[in-house]
C-alpha cells in the first residue's frame, strides 16, 4: 500500500483519484461483469481510501465509495417533489392488443406499415421505480416514484447498491429513471435466513426489494444486495440525445447498468418475436421480469404523441400471462395470521409449476372461496402470484363428481377457540376477535410499539418475536417490565442497545391518552375512533366502565364498535394489562396530556383531497393534535376541505355543498388566526 502523502493538496488529489478508480472498478465488476483487477487489488485501493478519509476527515464526501457499506440509522424518509410527473404505463395482455397499439400509433402519426417507425423493446423488470439526480457527475438524490408527483428520499439506502454509480464516468448534470430489484438468488437467500429466524417470508422479489429500500437501517439494506437497471434519460435534449436507443447507450457510457437484452425493432412481427423469445427465457434469467415495455424510439415523435392523464401514449407494457396448471384440492386448513386474519389454505395433489413442486396454494379469504364456489375435492387451476406464491384461480366445475365438499367458515379460531368475525361490514377478512389469541400476540405488541401508537423506536418485529417466543412478553403491559439484564441476554442485544430501548420505553409513557387507547389494540377501534374516545372520556377508568349506550352517543361510534369496546374492557386479561400500564406511569388520563394543550381547531371537521407538499398522514396528524376531526368523506358537517394538486370527486361534492376550500398556505393562515384567538381567550 502507498504511504500517505504529506502535502495536504497531494492528499486531496490522491483521495479524488482513489474515488474515481474505485468507482471505475465497481462499474467494470458490477455493471460490465468484466473486472480488470483482482479482488485483492480492489480491497487495497478501498482500504487506502478508508484510511485516508479517517486521517483527513475534511475530505469526507457523501459520494465516496466508502459510503456503500451502510452505517446510518435514519429517523424517517423525507418527501421529495419530482420536477416532472413520473407516469406509469398502460398495460396490454395479448398480441392483439399490441397489434392494435401499433396500428393506433401509425394512425395518429399518419404513417404506413412500411414506414421507418422504430420501437425499442425492453424487458419489464419487476421491481420498484427510482429517480436519480446527479450534479457534476455525483449522486445528489435518489427518490421513489410515490404517487408520481411526490416520492421519498432514499438516497442513503441507494448508495449501498453497487450497480448505481456514486460518481459518473463524466461530470454531467443528469436525471435518470430506472428500476431497483432483488435478484432471484438474493431473494432465496434472504427468505432462507428469515425462515431460520422464524420471520414472515417475503411474497416475491418485488416486495422484498420494496421492503428493503424502506429500511431505516442502511447497514441492513447493504446486506441485502439490491440491484438496478436504468432505462430512462430525462431532458434528453440537454445531452444532445435524440432517441431512446441513443439514450440507453449514453447512460451505459455514463456508468449506469443498462439492460443489454433491449432491442431496436421496426414492426409488429419483430415485436412478437421479442415477446415470444423472452416469455420462454424468463425463468432462465437471474432477475424477475413480468413482461416487455415497448417505446417509440424517436424522442421528437414521443413529444408529438404526448401523454394521457396517467400514461405516455408513446409506450405500453405487455404483461406475460401467468403459467397455470391443473390439480386437485385434497383438503383445506386454516392459518391464523399476526393480525388474526383466518386464511384458508388449499392442500393439493403435488404438481410442477414454474420449475417447482407445488403442494399448497392460497385461497385468499372466504369471500374469494364463495365467489368462485371452490370446494374440497375440486379439480382447480393454480398459478403463481408474482411468480412466487401459488394461488387457486378457479375450479373446473364440469369435472365435479358430486363428492366435493364446501369450504366452511370456522365457528371459532383454530388456535385459541375464541370468537371469529369481520371487524366491520367493509372488511373482507374473517378474523379471530380475541385480542389475547397467541397467534396475534407478536402483531399486537408490534402495533402497540408502532409510530401511531406508543412510538417505541427500537422495539421492532425481530426483537418482539424473540421476546414473545421466550415468554418474556405475554401482553403489551409487559413491555414496561423489561430491564437491562433481561434485554442484554437477547441475541444481538448488548447493554448499550438495551439501555437505548429502555429510554424509548420510558419516553413512551408520556404518549397522549388517545394514542394509548389506540395502542391497546381494541378490536374495531383504529386511530380515529381512539381519538374520539380520548376526547370524550376523562381517564381509562371512565372508559373501562362505559356502557354501550354511552359509547353510541359519540358521533362516529355505532353499535358493533360499542359492543366490541365493552367486550374488550370486560375481559380479566385487559384489566390486568391496564393495571400494569397504570402502575408503570403510562398516561391513562387527559390531565397529563390533552387538557393543557391548546386546541384551536377543536370541533372543526376537515377532509383532504389531492397531492400535497407533505405526506397526508403528517398533515392529518397535525390537524388532529390541534383538535380537528379529519374524515375521508365530505358531508354537510364538513367545515373545510384542504385541496392539493389533482383533487378528486371530493372537491366537486364540497363545492356543491358550499364547503370552504383551503390550499396549504391558507390552512397555515387559518391555524395561525385561530391559535391567536385561542391565546387571547
Amino acid at each position: 500500500m502507498k504511504s500517505f502523502p504529506e502535502n495536504i493538496e497531494n492528499v486531496k488529489k490522491r483521495v479524488e483519484k482513489l474515488r474515481r478508480e474505485i468507482e471505475y472498478h465497481n462499474y467494470r465488476y458490477y455493471t460490465l461483469n468484466d473486472p480488470v483487477i483482482t479482488d485483492y487489488e480492489y480491497d487495497m485501493l478501498l482500504k487506502e481510501l478508508i484510511d485516508l478519509e479517517k486521517k483527513y476527515p475534511q475530505f469526507a464526501s457523501k459520494t465516496s465509495p466508502t459510503q456503500r457499506i451502510g452505517a446510518k440509522i435514519l429517523d424517517s424518509f423525507q418527501s421529495v417533489r419530482h420536477p416532472f410527473f413520473m407516469y406509469s404505463l398502460d398495460n396490454a395482455y395479448s398480441m392483439n392488443e399490441i397489434l392494435e397499439y401499433d396500428r393506433k400509433i401509425r394512425r395518429i402519426l399518419n404513417t404506413s406499415n412500411d414506414s421507418n417507425l422504430e420501437y425499442v423493446c425492453e424487458l419489464k423488470i419487476d421491481g420498484l421505480s427510482i429517480r436519480l439526480r446527479y450534479e457534476k457527475g455525483e449522486l445528489a438524490l435518489a427518490a421513489t416514484r410515490g404517487d408520481g408527483r411526490v416520492g421519498e428520499d432514499v438516497t442513503e439506502n441507494v448508495k449501498t447498491i453497487r450497480t448505481i454509480p456514486l460518481i459518473l464516468q463524466k461530470p454531467v448534470d443528469v436525471d435518470v429513471r430506472g428500476e431497483i430489484y432483488m435478484p432471484y438468488e438474493e431473494f432465496k437467500r434472504l427468505n432462507s435466513v428469515r425462515q431460520q429466524q422464524e420471520l414472515p417470508l417475503f411474497a416475491n422479489p418485488r416486495n422484498a426489494a420494496a421492503g428493503t429500500l424502506r429500511q431505516l437501517d442502511t447497514t441492513e439494506v447493504a446486506k441485502r444486495h439490491l440491484d438496478s437497471f436504468i432505462y430512462s434519460l430525462e431532458f434528453p435534449e440537454r445531452h444532445d440525445v435524440k432517441t431512446q436507443w441513443e439514450a440507453l447507450n449514453y447512460m451505459h457510457e455514463l456508468g449506469f447498468k443498462v439492460n443489454r437484452e433491449s432491442k431496436l425493432v421496426h414492426d409488429f412481427e419483430e415485436m412478437k418475436d421479442y415477446f415470444d423469445r423472452y416469455e420462454k427465457l424468463r425463468d432462465s434469467l437471474s432477475y424477475p421480469i413480468d413482461g416487455v415495455v415497448i417505446k417509440v424510439n424517436d424522442f421528437a415523435i414521443q413529444a408529438s404523441l404526448g401523454f394521457t392523464a396517467k400514461s405516455p401514449r408513446w409506450a405500453i407494457a405487455y404483461k406475460f400471462p401467468a403459467e397455470q396448471v391443473r390439480t386437485r384440492i385434497t383438503d383445506v386448513t386454516i392459518q391464523v395470521g399476526r393480525t388474526g386474519t383466518l386464511t384458508p389454505v388449499a392442500h393439493l395433489e403435488p404438481v410442477k409449476l414454474a420449475g417447482t413442486t407445488v403442494k399448497r396454494a392460497s385461497l385468499h379469504n372466504f369471500d374469494y372461496v364463495k365467489e368462485r364456489d371452490i370446494r374440497i375435492g375440486d379439480i382447480v387451476l393454480v398459478e403463481k402470484a408474482g411468480e412466487i406464491i401459488p394461488q387457486v384461480i378457479k375450479p373446473i366445475k364440469s369435472e365435479r363428481k358430486g363428492t366435493e365438499r364446501p369450504i366452511e367458515i370456522p365457528k371459532s379460531c383454530p388456535v385459541c377457540h375464541g370468537k371469529v368475525g369481520k371487524l366491520d361490514e367493509k372488511d373482507v377478512a374473517i378474523r379471530c376477535l380475541n385480542p389475547y389469541c397467541p397467534a396475534k400476540l407478536e402483531g399486537w405488541i408490534e402495533h402497540f410499539a408502532s409510530r401511531k401508537a406508543m412510538d417505541i423506536r427500537g422495539l421492532g418485529n425481530k426483537l418482539v418475536s424473540k421476546l414473545v417466543k421466550k415468554g418474556i412478553l405475554k401482553d403489551p403491559g409487559d413491555v414496561y417490565e423489561l430491564d437491562v439484564e433481561t434485554l442484554s441476554k437477547i441475541e444481538k442485544m448488548g447493554e448499550k442497545s438495551a439501555k437505548n430501548l429502555l429510554d424509548q420505553i420510558e419516553r413512551s409513557k408520556k404518549a397522549t391518552f388517545s394514542k394509548v387507547i389506540n395502542a391497546l389494540g381494541i378490536p374495531m377501534v383504529g386511530e380515529g375512533t381512539a381519538r374520539l374516545l380520548g376526547e370524550r372520556f376523562h381517564d381509562i377508568s371512565e372508559l373501562l366502565n362505559a356502557s354501550e349506550e354511552q359509547l353510541m352517543q359519540i358521533e362516529g361510534i355505532g353499535e358493533k364498535v360499542a359492543k366490541s369496546i365493552v367486550e374488550f374492557f370486560s375481559l380479566p386479561q385487559t384489566k390486568r394489562m391496564i393495571d400494569k400500564l397504570i402502575s408503570h406511569g403510562v398516561t391513562c388520563s387527559k390531565e397529563s396530556s390533552d387538557l393543557n394543550n391548546p386546541k384551536p381547531l377543536k370541533d372543526l371537521r376537515f377532509v383532504i383531497t389531492g397531492t400535497l407538499s407533505r405526506p397526508r398522514d403528517e398533515i392529518k396528524e397535525r390537524l388532529v393534535e390541534l383538535g380537528a376531526v379529519v374524515t375521508n368523506t365530505v358531508s354537510s358537517k364538513t367545515n373545510y376541505i384542504i385541496v392539493g394538486e389533482n383533487p378528486g370527486n371530493k372537491l366537486t361534492k364540497a363545492n356543491n355543498l358550499g364547503i370552504k376550500t383551503l390550499d396549504e398556505s391558507e390552512l397555515e393562515k387559518l391555524i395561525s388566526e385561530l391559535s391567536s384567538k385561542n391565546l387571547q381567550t
